[in-house]
């Protein structure tokens, strides 16, 4: 009866075919693009990143040179050797001396400044290294400040 019963509880085992396909899509081949154009975007960005960072460490050193002592002290200088320059300019255009007109080059521009008495102007005409000229009139009287 033991036999009969077992006979009757068991079930019948039923088995599939077994299929393997790989996960990673550059052995199984479905959805390859995307994952090659990822991979190429992976790799954009990381060059990207180092460049920026290269970029930024340069940046920073020449910096960090501009801000030492002694450059601070030459760029200060260079700034008072060009503003008493720029004074003594303006001193002759303006002066009642006589002077009509006058030439200076400062690195490799050249400034030349002509005074119209009968106009009341005086023109300065700047002309760059690269032949970029600027021109300005301003009058020779009082400017009502």
């Amino acid at each position: 009866m033991r036999s009969l019963l077992l006979l009757f509880l068991c079930s019948f085992a039923y088995a599939g075919d077994l299929t393997h396909d790989f996960k990673n899509p550059s052995f199984s081949g479905q959805g390859y693009s995307s994952h090659v154009l990822a991979l190429e975007q992976l790799q954009y960005t990381r060059k990207e990143e180092l460049k920026d960072a290269e970029a930024k460490a340069k940046k920073d050193a020449e910096r960090e040179e501009e801000n030492e002592t002694v450059n601070r002290f030459l760029a200060n200088l260079e700034s008072r050797i060009y503003a008493n320059l720029s004074k003594q300019l303006v001193d002759n255009m303006f002066s009642a001396d006589g002077a009509t007109s006058g030439t200076a080059e400062i690195e490799g521009a050249e400034i030349y400044w002509e005074k119209d008495v009968d106009m009341g102007t005086i023109t300065i005409r700047v002309t760059e290294d690269d032949g970029t000229i600027t021109t300005v009139t301003v009058p020779v009287g009082d400017f009502g400040f």
